[in-house]
């Protein structure tokens, strides 16, 4: 018996180093799946007429100044075949020949609701530096992304032209894809609002979705001048820049996509604060998008929540992804004694919080 448990023992702590070694290079699959993304490869077998495709035909449609090297395209397609990223079958003639999978299709640049983008700006070097700084965070305290780069992420934005292209970029696909889903989960929330200001809303992608939905709307995009200079035109959008942390345009309602989790409480009350000046007292109310952590929530983003509370120690200045509590007390404090939650197939839900 004292046998059986001691194999038992060791099958357990092997099985621990297993998975020791299988978190040390998780990195592995954000590397291997950004030099897809880099290389188009999802987008080179779509144009192929959505049929399998053998490597050097692959090869031939990468854009490169010399031929690619092929054995490291092969081993890195094999493992993403591994991973679920692409699909692989043998051809009559012996040869490998990859497709397309559910996931590997969220990865074409060129459709609306890809993914690429957000996946490029998260792999960028400036994003993934902060993270080695988590252990002097923890012992010294600090920001991160200032540890990494001497200032914080919207000045890194404001002075470097390809990451400030790169971050709006990686933004907007996001937004396209929380807007979708906001657009056909919150269809009677816009109907009564006559005019609505988006807070920190970048280039204007989500208000531009608003008011393509709802054109009785009123749209204004406000975000930094830096930030609404490279903002497209839109019809029925209105770009503003300056600082929400002074004052915010009025309107009949205020919407916030992703905004409070990259600040700490004290910010948001204050931007809280100017969206209640902005708003009528009595028609009113603010519209959050963002996520509630929920520590035994098992649904399919419910994990996103605990991963973006780690970046937003990474990236933010003590911002933090907050459960349901810790909202009802942020709400409350700055004016907001009423809310409603919204689910909404996303990462986000919705948070109507009402003055009255």
């Amino acid at each position: 018996m004292e046998e059986i448990d001691s194999m038992k023992e060791e099958e357990i702590m092997v099985q621990g180093q297993a998975e020791v070694y299988k978190y040390m290079f998780a990195f592995v699959d954000t590397m291997a799946i950004k030099c897809a993304v880099e290389l188009r490869i999802a987008d080179i077998i779509h144009s192929h007429g959505h049929k399998m495709m053998t490597l050097s035909q692959i090869a031939t449609k990468i854009d490169s100044s010399s031929s690619p090297h092929t054995n490291y395209l092969e081993r890195i397609m094999t493992f993403l075949v591994r991973r679920k990223i692409f699909t692989a079958a043998t051809s009559p003639g012996g040869e490998t020949l990859y497709g397309l999978t559910p996931i590997s299709r969220w990865l074409l640049h060129d459709t609306e609701l890809s993914v690429a983008p957000i996946f490029l700006l998260q792999s960028n070097p400036i994003l993934m530096a902060p993270w080695h700084y988590f252990s002097s965070c923890v012992r010294e305290g600090g920001i991160a992304f200032k540890k990494a780069h001497g200032c914080d992420i919207f000045e890194m934005a404001s002075k470097d032209e390809e990451f400030n292209k790169n971050f709006n970029n990686g933004m907007s696909s996001t937004t396209r894809n929380i807007m979708k889903a906001i657009i056909k989960s919150y269809k009677d929330g816009f109907n009564s609002i006559t005019s609505l200001v988006d807070v920190g809303g970048g280039t204007g992608v989500a208000m531009s979705e608003i008011v393509k939905a709802y054109p009785h709307i009123k749209g204004v995009n406000f975000d930094l001048p830096h930030v609404v200079s490279t903002a497209q035109k839109y019809e029925g959008v209105y770009h503003v820049g300056g600082d929400m942390f002074e004052t915010i345009p009025p309107a009949h309602a205020v919407f916030l996509k992703c905004v409070m989790h990259h600040w700490g409480d004290e910010d948001c009350v204050k931007i809280l604060k100017n969206c209640r000046k902005a708003i009528p007292e009595e028609t009113g109310k603010v519209i959050i998008v963002d996520a509630v952590l929920k520590l035994g929530g098992e649904s399919l983003f419910d994990d996103m929540g605990f991963i973006s509370d780690l970046a937003m120690i990474a990236y933010s200045n003590g911002g933090k992804i907050r459960s349901e509590d810790e909202w009802n007390k942020l709400l409350k404090e700055a004016g907001f004694p009423r809310y409603n939650i919204i689910d909404i197939p996303a990462w986000s839900l919705i948070i109507e919080a009402y003055p009255q």
